[in-house]
């Protein structure tokens, strides 16, 4: 009879060799995140008298409120390539994949229950599950971005067919902070509620509702999200990245972010049951 020894740093000693396990396990996996996903979904909105129709009423009272503060002479947004609902929505469209997907990842693992101490899973699935919500979201702006080319007579780009691949990198960085937080929000449930926080008060700090200005550029220059979210927009606008630099720079720290937070998830994934 073969003895099992048992190993506390198992998952340390493997070393590089733990990646094709980490990635078979999500492939292996990936049904039941996408049944997670639907319960999600359903959950979300089963209550909800105008159901689906939030995803559409959210962005339009920013924009509104944005729009109406500009014409009022309060705040200056300054010119825009393309009508403001139009440019705007793009805008706020990328950031609340990032904004809602870490809302959403922040509380997946709280959230799952006596599931993660009874089941035995990848936990990563309840986190990418979550963010799935997000992207559902997400495509839904999408729709109605088209809807208002078609309102406003904008002929985009033919290079937006590589709009899915720039959007890419804000993926990333959402799930691999998605990852870290929904550990530390297993340690301080006050973690979900800073977050919340944190994203609604950056978000004025990102050109999201406005265009960067000349004379402001090197402040956003030091926000990586700055560049992840005008890259694909600009391709949109004008059929190339304005800053490919700093976008290919805030996308080499999106997946070194993703891949360090994967590492630190998998390697404390026994220890989630006892924290939950």
């Amino acid at each position: 009879m073969d003895k099992v020894i048992y190993e506390p740093n198992k998952y340390l000693k493997m070393g590089i060799k733990i990646w094709p396990q980490m990635f078979s396990e999500i492939i292996e996996f990936r049904e039941l995140t996408w049944r997670l996903f639907i319960r999600n979904l359903g959950a979300k909105y089963k209550q909800a008298a105008l159901g689906y129709f939030w995803v559409i009423i959210t962005p339009f009272i920013a924009i509104g409120t944005f729009a109406f503060l500009n014409k009022a002479g309060i705040v200056n947004i300054g010119k825009t390539d393309l009508p403001y609902p139009l440019f705007a929505l793009i805008g706020l469209t990328i950031w609340q994949l990032f904004s809602s997907g870490l809302n959403f990842g922040c509380n997946s693992l709280v959230s799952a229950g006596e599931m993660i101490s009874k089941i035995n899973f990848p936990r990563e699935t309840l986190v990418i599950a979550s963010i799935a919500q997000a992207i559902f979201d997400f495509i839904v702006k999408l729709v109605l971005i088209v809807v208002l080319f078609f309102v406003y007579r904008y002929i985009p780009s033919w290079k937006i067919i590589f709009f899915p691949v720039l959007i890419l990198p804000i993926l990333v960085l959402t799930i691999g902070l998605s990852l870290f937080l929904s550990l530390l929000t297993g340690v301080i449930r006050d973690t979900a509620n800073a977050v919340t926080l944190l994203t609604t008060f950056f978000m004025f700090l990102t050109p999201v509702l406005y265009p960067i200005a000349s004379d402001k550029h090197i402040f956003f220059k030091l926000n990586p999200l700055s560049s992840l979210i005008n890259a694909p927009r600009d391709l949109i606008v004008y059929g190339y990245i304005a800053d490919p630099m700093s976008f290919i720079i805030s996308s080499v720290l999106s997946i070194l972010i993703f891949l360090i937070s994967w590492r630190v998830f998998h390697l404390v994934e026994t220890k989630i049951p006892e924290r939950m």
